[in-house]
């Protein structure tokens, strides 16, 4: 190494020579003093004891906290090359390579991925610092270490789909099926009213009117096995939270028949607004993942959980979730879903098949100020952190704001990658979230570099400054909609911005959209043929005419 190299200086690990061991320390201060009536000085330094490595020169062994102390005239030197191999040699076959120490670029950085996992990760960092890079990096070595564990990734800016290759099924509004009996009522209701707080009158005829319709499916369901036999709905004993099907003609001929017992006029204003809100969202071509087939009934839950969250994996372990195309208003809620089946399907199989799910952009969905966000979606990530280890379900968590982001779920993350941070507020949360002995590396996270990660916690045997490895490039993150800031030499013309329009409107209705090659344009939607209403439930056909409209 060159002389530049070798200076001692905060950041740098030393190592102490003690009789039974070598202690491995980090600079934490340095300072000098001038010796009096001479132009000579004495520097100091002072520094964090980290660990000790055991052992003579053929097999030494190094292990985290210190059982001998350093004594007076002690020898002090830079730690050298072979030592610093001893502290971050791989232990076992669970270690991955992520990366090269800043210190010295001729020693591998490895991750625990046992460690990593069960106990939960985070990764933190600006825009633009090389965190998406990071993350694909971080997965496809697990990935790579752990071919049957299934990783689940929500996708906030749909920039993952290509990272992975072969190995991930990748899903959006236009190829996802997510029933909507299987939203619990704070998720069906936060879809209903699009995001806003529900209607009290409402919301109560909703909860008394859901578990009617789930019983009056398990009726159609069983009528062979019950024969002519009529069950009232009321004693089959659904909760409107229990995952069971129903149908929406169903849901609003209950509806409808309480509304038609009412005297007062003005009174069933309130029956037919909600009539109207189920109507609209179900008829509204952005959300047929929810809708589609909603009168045809069916309990396709098992398809669902098995589709989602890879069982069986079928050579592709993980699901990537493209969250760019969904509705604003109903966002929360999927990723709600989504998070409370991953945890209930872990916790009612007894961790029987692993599942990580990776929560990109958490800040948005988990907030630490309880009136930003979905309440229910912070519920399901914080039972994810909190409880998921029990029962085979892991947490990674990327965000480049973590003082937005709950204090207790970023707790219950027990290895940390921070890349440069320039916030005080999320440098402050970190320096909250780290040990003594590793809080002063902090000091550098403002100032990190490109693809520089402090590594911190359970996954690594040292905190440490490290660099991510190379990420090649078809495993490099990029958008889908990624644009240039230089416009096409072609030009657009007015067919082109006609084009778009279609497209645009296209996104909001029945119509289909006329292909045109100078964009690239969205399949054309699959249109069959609705059920009619059924008489029988004391529903008139004409009086809710838009539920003869085609599917989506």
């Amino acid at each position: 190494m060159g002389l530049s190299a070798v200076r001692a200086t905060v950041g740098r690990f030393v190592s102490i020579r003690c009789a039974n061991s070598t202690l491995v320390a980090m600079i934490t201060e340095v300072s000098c003093e001038n010796l009096p009536a001479s132009d000579e000085y004495i520097a100091s330094a002072s520094v964090d004891l980290l660990g000790e490595i055991f052992g003579g020169p053929e097999r030494t062994k190094f292990q985290r906290g210190v059982t001998n102390y350093p004594t007076i005239g002690d020898t002090v030197d830079l730690i050298t090359n072979q030592e610093l191999r001893t502290v971050y040699a791989p232990t076992g076959s669970d270690q991955i390579h992520i990366g090269t120490l800043q210190q010295d670029p001729s020693v591998l950085a490895y991750v625990d991925v046992e460690e990593m996992l069960s106990k939960h990760f985070a990764v933190l960092g600006s825009t633009g610092v090389g965190k998406s890079t990071g993350v694909s990096l971080l997965l496809n070595e697990i990935l790579q270490a752990r071919p049957n564990l299934r990783v689940f990734l929500l996708d906030v800016h749909n920039e993952y789909g290509r990272c992975f290759g072969d190995r991930a099924l990748v899903l959006n509004p236009r190829n996802l099926k997510l029933p909507f009996w299987l939203f619990n009522f704070e998720e069906i209701v936060d879809v209903l009213f699009a995001g806003r707080p529900g209607v009290p009158e409402e919301l109560d005829i909703l909860a008394e009117v859901i578990p009617m319709a789930k019983g009056i499916y398990t009726q159609y369901q069983n009528a062979d096995r019950l024969g002519l036999k009529r069950i009232d709905p009321k004693t089959i004993a659904y909760t409107v939270d229990t995952p069971v099907p129903f149908r929406l003609v169903d849901l609003i001929s209950l509806i409808d028949e309480r509304m038609g017992k009412l005297e007062n006029r003005s009174s069933r204003i309130i029956y037919h607004k909600l009539i109207s809100r189920i109507e609209t969202v179900r008829n509204d071509p952005r959300y047929a993942f929810m809708f589609d087939n909603a009168n045809v009934g069916g309990d396709t839950m098992a398809e669902v959980i098995s589709y989602l969250f890879r069982l069986p994996a079928n050579g592709k372990p993980m699901t990537i979730m493209q969250l760019a195309g969904f509705p604003a208003e109903v966002v929360d809620s999927v990723v709600s879903v989504l998070c409370r089946m991953a945890f209930d399907f872990g916790l009612w199989s007894d961790g029987a098949s692993p599942l990580l799910f990776v929560c990109e952009e958490a800040h948005r969905y988990a907030s630490a100020d309880r009136n930003i966000g979905f309440g229910p979606t912070r519920k399901a990530i914080s039972r994810i952190a909190k409880e998921g280890r029990k029962y085979g379900v892991y947490l990674g968590l990327i965000t480049q704001r973590p003082a937005e982001l709950d204090a207790t779920i970023i707790s219950q993350c027990n290895t940390l990658f921070a890349m440069r941070l320039a916030n005080d507020r999320d440098q402050a949360l970190l320096r909250s979230a780290v040990s003594d002995a590793a809080a002063n590396l902090l000091s550098f996270v403002p100032s990190l570099g490109t693809r520089e990660v402090l590594a911190f916690g359970e996954g690594v045997a040292l905190p440490t400054r490290l660099r991510f490895k190379e990420v090649p490039i078809h495993q490099l993150p990029r958008s889908d909609s990624a644009t240039s800031t230089i416009p096409s030499a072609a030009g657009h013309d007015t067919h082109f911005v006609s084009a778009v329009l279609e497209r645009w409107r296209g996104a909001t209705s029945h119509r289909d959209v006329p292909n045109d090659p100078s964009i690239n344009e969205r399949p054309a939607a699959r249109t069959i043929e609705a059920p009619m209403l059924q008489p029988s439930l004391g529903l008139d056909p004409d009086r809710f005419s838009l539920l003869k409209k085609p599917l989506r």
